[in-house]
């Protein structure tokens, strides 16, 4: 036996004869296995194939819908000029709601989807960690929501591309990038996206340690999300409006200006670190602690 796998067995106080046994505990619960688990399932299928639908139906209303123009320069109006413009559009359209349901969905039934079908204890029960168990279903669970957005991105790209061309991007303040710049942004929208929504993501998957009703994890993760968006749009809260976890979500939009507009998205990066870090932690307290029985 290797000197590495006896500091395992010491570490988790095993059993010398339960070596074997430990290893293969280990080795079955991976992120790859829960990976595997999540794209198995039917509402993980729905939520990506949605994604890649999507864009599709955004061209065939932009085809087939009226020719009124709305503000000349919002995003609306620009996402028929090129592919980067409908693709910030799309992208922009779908943070708010899509992408967010998506992210609570996959996230809230990380932990509340197996509590609920009774195969948490039998989980619990191999010589892993809680900890670890939660690691790995929270990495996976990111993973999975990555990829979400990644395809609704490639997938809207592609789309406009055949819809709209590969022209140069137009911003709302009328200028216009080339295609090397465009892509340069949107990657970074992409990064920030991403960013803002860790915030529901890390609410959904602490509610997920705290029930064994999955649509209570995802329900929970989008009302306060929804409160949080309808408090930011009452400008008698002032100041207070910066304390809310969603103030900054649409501050991919300064990527746009010329010159850019960096510092919001910053301060928003930062409150994503600070409430995530939070919902964390009290995911891995309440873990820790709980006494599962299903």
């Amino acid at each position: 036996m290797s000197e590495s796998a006896l500091s395992d067995v010491r570490a988790l106080d095993t059993p010398v004869d339960d070596v074997a046994s430990f290893h293969r505990a280990r080795a079955s619960l991976t992120v790859r296995t829960e990976l595997r688990r999540q794209f198995s399932l039917r509402r993980t299928r729905l939520a990506l194939g949605l994604v890649v639908v999507l864009p599709v139906l955004l061209v065939a209303a932009f085809e087939f819908g009226g020719d009124e123009a709305g503000d000349l320069w919002s995003l609306a109006a620009l996402a028929t000029f090129s592919a980067a413009n409908f693709t910030v559009f799309t992208l922009g359209a779908s943070a708010g709601f899509l992408l967010m349901v998506i992210v609570a969905l996959v996230c809230g039934d990380a932990v509340a989807g197996d509590a609920s079908n009774g195969s948490l204890r039998y989980l619990l029960a191999l010589p892993v960690s809680r900890g670890r168990l939660l690691g790995v279903k929270l990495l996976a669970s990111l993973a999975t929501s990555a990829v979400a957005l990644v395809a609704l991105t490639v997938t809207a790209l592609g789309v406009g591309v055949a819809a709209f061309g590969r022209g140069p991007l137009r911003t709302p303040r009328g200028d216009a990038l080339a295609l090397a710049e465009a892509a340069a942004r949107i990657g970074g929208m992409v990064v920030y996206v991403a960013v803002t929504l860790l915030v529901v993501a890390a609410l959904a998957f602490w509610l997920s340690t705290t029930t064994d009703a999955p649509l209570a994890a995802v329900g929970g993760a989008v009302l306060v999300v929804i409160v949080s968006t309808i408090l930011d749009q009452v400008s008698a809260l002032g100041a207070v409006r910066t304390m809310l976890p969603t103030h900054y979500a649409d501050s991919w939009r300064g990527l746009f200006d010329d010159p850019m507009q960096l510092e919001a998205m910053a301060r928003g990066s930062l409150a994503t670190v600070i409430y995530a870090g939070f919902f964390l932690a009290c995911a891995w307290w309440t873990f820790l602690r709980k006494d599962v029985l299903s």
